[in-house]
């Protein structure tokens, strides 16, 4: 089997869920890793058996031919990263990328980023794992099986992760979400919203109203969504960091679902167990048994194994950026509508 060669530039904390996975699949080699702290860079490549770390992703990208690069930065270094990558692609360097969500900090330079992929002629996934998690892949089985029948009337979500009280709210794993000016929809919501389109198609139009619970943080830590689907289905997107749930892992589902048709409903519980009631009929436990390897089930595998199986086999990306812009565009009507308490159609123009 031919390797595919990777680089991945970033070692931050949400890193190493990345640089896990790419160890355990077979089909890939990491070449070398990038942090602008060259001892944080080495001591991840020793960590994972990687043979060069660099703390200029410029010199990597001169250094190595590659098939891939993986970048895990903070959102608003991507625009800079991504057009060097795309500038040396012509000679044989990265020609595919895999980006960590956020995108970037505006659709302007979302629409730039677009640009300079597209002149490089680079292909490009943004790395959205949550419509990998293996229950929501199960959820999209049943529905389009017609366990719960064949018109969808809801989507219902419910998310409270507790790590946002308090003066050290994120300081442990992510410090700069405290100074985001844009935060929990920006951040965590655009998750919700792609596995929403996942599981109900695109959405028409979206109602929002959110708000800051704690005060030392500069953006939005809670919010309600509405959200209209195409289908004629409703969405409601109900989010908050502050408050706790009584999940023994909140960072295992993150929260829970209830899918409503016209046969019956599933039920995600926080745990990963899925349940299906149809219409006149009890609730009653469907077989599913998801990892608890990794990150939330181990969703960041299989979103870097989608990932290399597209690129082996020159097909589409799930999250390419012509579909992911389709969730930046409903992020953007949810904040348009907290602004205006109007609902708001999402636009890409």
């Amino acid at each position: 089997m031919t390797k595919l060669k990777g680089a991945v530039i970033g070692t931050g904390y949400f890193s190493h869920f990345h640089f896990d996975a790419w160890t355990r699949l077979d089909n890939v080699e990491l070449v070398a890793c990038c942090d602008a702290d060259a001892d944080k860079a080495a001591s991840v490549a020793r960590q994972y058996g990687i043979d060069e770390s660099y703390c200029d992703y410029r010199k990597l990208l001169d250094s190595h031919e590659l098939d891939f690069i993986d970048v895990v930065t903070r959102p608003d270094t991507h625009l800079e990263i991504i057009r060097d990558i795309c500038n040396r692609c012509s000679n044989g360097t990265g020609n595919a990328i895999i980006c960590q969500k956020p995108l970037a900090p505006t659709m302007d330079e979302v629409k730039a980023i677009a640009e300079a992929v597209q002149i490089g002629g680079v292909r490009f996934m943004v790395h959205e794992n949550f419509r990998f998690q293996p229950w929501y892949r199960e959820i999209k089985s049943l529905i389009d099986d017609g366990q719960i029948g064949r018109r969808l009337h809801t989507i219902s979500f419910r998310n409270r992760a507790g790590d946002g009280w308090g003066d050290d709210a994120y300081l442990a794993r992510q410090p700069y979400f405290q100074t985001m000016e844009r935060f929990l929809i920006f951040e965590a919501g655009i998750h919700t919203i792609d596995t929403f389109r996942y599981l109900g198609g695109e959405i028409d139009a979206a109602w929002c109203q959110h708000r800051r619970l704690n005060p030392v943080i500069a953006g939005e830590d809670t919010a309600i969504g509405v959200f209209r689907f195409a289908s004629g289905a409703t969405g409601l997107y109900d989010a908050n960091r502050f408050n706790e749930s009584t999940a023994a892992n909140p960072r295992y589902t993150f929260g829970e679902m209830l899918i409503e048709g016209d046969g019956g409903s599933i039920r995600l519980y926080d745990d990963g167990r899925i349940t299906i009631q149809p219409l006149g009929q009890s609730e009653s436990a469907h077989d599913f048994d998801p990892s608890d390897q990794g990150f939330a089930g181990d969703c960041v595998a299989a979103t870097q194994q989608h990932f290399i199986e597209a690129l082996q086999n020159d097909s589409p990306f799930e999250t390419d950026l012509e579909s992911y812009l389709k969730s930046i565009a409903v992020q953007e009507a949810m904040y348009r509508s907290a602004e205006s308490g109007a609902w708001e159609t999402p636009s890409t123009s």
